[in-house]
């Protein structure tokens, strides 16, 4: 939630988010054409692309350097990728693969997977668990939870009746929100377990087709965006004695009531008293098209981002208090001419374009013993993982940039 990356048709553009009233432009590229996929590593220098052009092919670069480090090729068009400081995920409509970030070896091939065609998975970005979600079925809403640590199925969660439209992981990587092609309700499972935790009803007058479904970085708000003018944010809280007591309004009265008598009633009757309305809620200036939301902290506030596939990017305030609706504070235009970011890094050197064969050749660093932990900050050693030798290239090309990806905080 602190970068923008957007494809266009001459090649993609990176922003940072540091700023209301200030759109930053990090870096613009024009190599490749009709950009429909571009991955940024965090604030890292560490992107992906995938063009029109070439739609089974993934490239992977160092844009401050200016650099490939490497691309790969596969059988069929490249749907969507997703990345953490230890696995890239590249999804296909009837296949998955894993890499390992440090290297980009391939570690995992998940064949047959049910046909996929939007290329719908979710990785979570806490790399010390790396769970990845997808589809489980092309009928029903069924969730494939998959360790993409220890390469191993983690679990199956029946999520819904129709297929599923939307997936996203709070930013621990201990809970999972899924939505159905109806879009009307929005549920939250626990991870690894899959128990369910909350129930959300977007709406039940007509079916929406939702293109965002995002948590905020501290897991207390949920917000989804769907082809409908109306974004709804919904804040996750369950009532504890350890809460201040809350006003004595009638709506709070009833709350506390139904919350008791869902410990004596059906699971499938107080399954639907658990569902909540909204807590905040933005009405777009535009409907029917395509847009991408994040909860994010900016200058200090809590601010809603939504970016419409017209190329605007819209920042709305919350009241993580009170909600309600959500107020329009600021409006850019992502095709304009940005504003460079100054760089403020002495040590950065101007970008040198170096051929692919260059990059690769450049001198490893990798230590030439029998086992080598997977990439992270701590080494891999926060699981103890370790991945045997033979897994990784015969020349595995390594980032050299370690030190720039910052730690997460949550």
């Amino acid at each position: 939630c602190s970068s923008l990356a957007i494809g266009t048709t001459t090649g993609y553009r990176l922003f940072s988010l540091s700023s209301v009233e200030q759109l930053d432009q990090v870096h613009e590229s024009n190599e490749i054409p009709d950009v429909y996929i571009v991955e940024r590593l965090f604030s890292s220098s560490l992107v992906v692309v995938v063009s029109h052009a070439k739609p089974q092919q993934m490239n992977v670069y160092h844009f401050k350097k200016g650099t490939e480090i490497c691309n790969y090729s596969y059988s069929s068009n490249i749907l969507s990728i997703r990345l953490n400081r230890q696995r890239l995920v590249v999804c296909l409509e009837e296949s998955i693969y894993i890499h390992n970030i440090k290297d980009m070896k391939l570690l995992k091939t998940i064949l047959d997977t049910p046909p996929n065609t939007t290329g719908l998975c979710a990785l979570s970005i806490n790399h010390a668990n790396s769970y990845l979600a997808y589809p489980g079925s092309a009928t029903s809403g069924e969730i494939a939870l998959y360790d993409g640590n220890t390469l191993k199925t983690a679990c199956t969660i029946p999520a819904h009746d129709g297929p599923l439209a939307a997936l996203a992981f709070n930013s621990t990587g201990s809970k999972l929100a899924s939505a159905s092609e109806k879009g009307t309700v929005i549920r939250v499972f626990s991870i690894p377990g899959g128990q369910k935790l909350y129930e959300f009803r977007r709406g039940m007058k007509r079916y929406v087709n939702i293109s965002s479904l995002v948590f905020s970085m501290d897991s207390q708000f949920l917000c989804a965006s769907s082809n409908t003018e109306t974004v709804h944010i919904f804040k996750l809280e369950h009532l504890t004695d350890s809460r201040p007591e809350e006003p004595p309004t009638w709506s709070g009265y009833m709350g506390k009531m139904f919350q008791a008598a869902t410990n004596y009633l059906p699971a499938q009757v107080s399954g639907m008293m658990s569902q909540d309305r909204a807590f905040a809620t933005v009405r777009l200036n535009i409907s029917g098209q395509r847009n991408i939301c994040a909860l994010s902290t900016i200058q200090k506030l809590p601010r809603l981002l939504v970016t419409t596939s017209d190329g605007h990017l819209y920042i709305y305030n919350l009241d993580p208090q009170d909600g309600g609706e959500c107020v329009l504070i600021k409006n850019h235009s992502l095709l304009g001419s940005g504003q460079m970011e100054e760089n403020k890094e002495n040590d950065l050197q101007p970008p040198v374009p170096q051929s692919y064969a260059a990059t690769v050749a450049r001198p490893s660093t990798v230590p030439s013993t029998s086992t080598m932990p997977g990439y992270s900050e701590d080494g891999g050693a926060l699981r103890g993982e370790v991945i045997p030798e033979h897994e990784f290239a015969t020349g595995p090309v390594c980032l050299d940039d370690e030190n720039e990806f910052p730690p997460v905080s949550i």
